[in-house]
């Protein structure tokens, strides 16, 4: 039954992300909020008679159950932002949706993933950019996720199914349906070594307000976010900000000067937007992905200070396992709020205690 309520949490009126969660920190869990009394939703903050009477009428319930019978009957999973499987790269995005209907077999917390975005009019610059860049983070054992939209998009997905390197399209409508309709043969090859994965239900129409949520979510979901070739205006450059604003790494394939579908990318590249990189190489150095270095073995010669206290020591400790961690690996693994953290971090360096590595990864020194 929790699953029930906690999608119908997505249904009640007037409540968003930003009010769900605050429903979630003050009551506990999705049940609780549907048990809660008048008294008690009126105490939560930003929730008005209005709300309150919505949520206490379940009205919406009918719906609801109707959506759970559409999940088990095509074994779509829902993945609600307190379960375990939630992707944890997402979670700790400031606005991440409460709610993801996933339908495939990749692991939404692979170790590495990134985001390839670009331009709908790829040009067979951007195409063959694409290819190589996927063809070459084979190696790296990567998830790739990107939209499924025209041009740079598919193009990922494609080259996905053709070097053997698992892809998650992110959608901007529900499962019921594949925007576009053209790319849906693509979409069911993706199944069976990656996923379709959105944050809307099912009867949701692929409306233009939803495409920029649904670039969040591509942002969110990854290390770091990949602009192969794009204009100055378009989803990408979108999602490129968004991936900035949740701090995560941002690259540019630079393009000519008087290239229309490379103006964004350049433009990124100039205002310090997004790293220039000219192909996989530069990839694996930013996000200090060597391959001769295991990130999951420490040097065992290396040794912990003994004047550690506190969340020094537990950060020290755990890179001491690890060897080096992303700020959210790190996070998700002592979880330390991300402000603290980011302090902690801020004071070691200082101390000479850890060091900052290229793709925002730290390890001791």
């Amino acid at each position: 039954m929790s699953s029930l309520h906690e999608i119908a949490l997505t249904f009640i009126p007037g409540v968003g992300v930003v009010t769900a969660k605050v429903l979630l920190d003050y009551l506990g869990d999705a049940r609780s909020i549907f048990d809660a009394s008048r008294k008690d939703l009126i105490s939560v903050p930003g929730i008005g008679p209005k709300t309150a009477e919505a949520i206490l009428s379940q009205s919406f319930m009918q719906r609801a159950e109707e959506e759970l019978k559409f999940l088990e009957r095509y074994k779509i999973k829902p993945l609600f932002i307190s379960s375990h499987d939630y992707p944890w790269r997402l979670r700790n995005c400031y606005d991440a949706p409460v709610m993801l209907y996933y339908k495939g077999n990749a692991e939404l917390n692979a170790d590495k993933i990134v985001s390839i975005v670009g331009t709908r009019n790829a040009t067979e610059y951007g195409r063959d950019l694409t290819q190589q860049l996927v063809e070459g983070l084979k190696a790296q054992n990567v998830l790739v996720v990107s939209g499924l939209a025209y041009g740079i998009d598919v193009a990922a997905h494609k080259a996905c199914l053709k070097s053997g390197v698992p892809t998650v399209g992110v959608v901007g409508h529900g499962l019921d349906r594949i925007y576009p309709a053209q790319h849906r043969a693509v979409a069911e090859s993706m199944l069976s070594t990656g996923g379709l994965l959105t944050e809307f239900a099912s009867q949701t129409k692929p409306d233009k307000e939803n495409f920029p949520k649904r670039n969040r979510i591509v942002a969110g979901l990854a290390d770091a976010t990949i602009v192969v070739e794009a204009g100055l205006k378009g989803g990408a450059l979108i999602t490129a900000e968004l991936a900035n604003s949740y701090d995560r790494d941002v690259m540019a394939f630079p393009g000519r000067v008087n290239d229309t579908y490379s103006a964004g990318c350049n433009f990124l590249i100039k205002s310090n937007r997004a790293h220039l990189v000219t192909g996989v190489k530069d990839v694996e150095y930013l996000m200090d992905w060597i391959p001769s270095q295991n990130p999951k073995q420490a040097d065992p010669q290396l040794s912990l200070p003994l004047n550690l206290y506190g969340e020094e020591k537990t950060i020290a400790e755990c890179l001491h396992e690890y060897g080096s961690l992303s700020f959210d690996q790190l996070q998700a693994a002592v979880e330390i709020p991300q402000t603290k953290l980011t302090m902690v971090l801020l004071n070691m360096e200082m101390q000479d205690l850890v060091i900052a590595l290229p793709g925002k990864r730290y390890r001791l020194r």
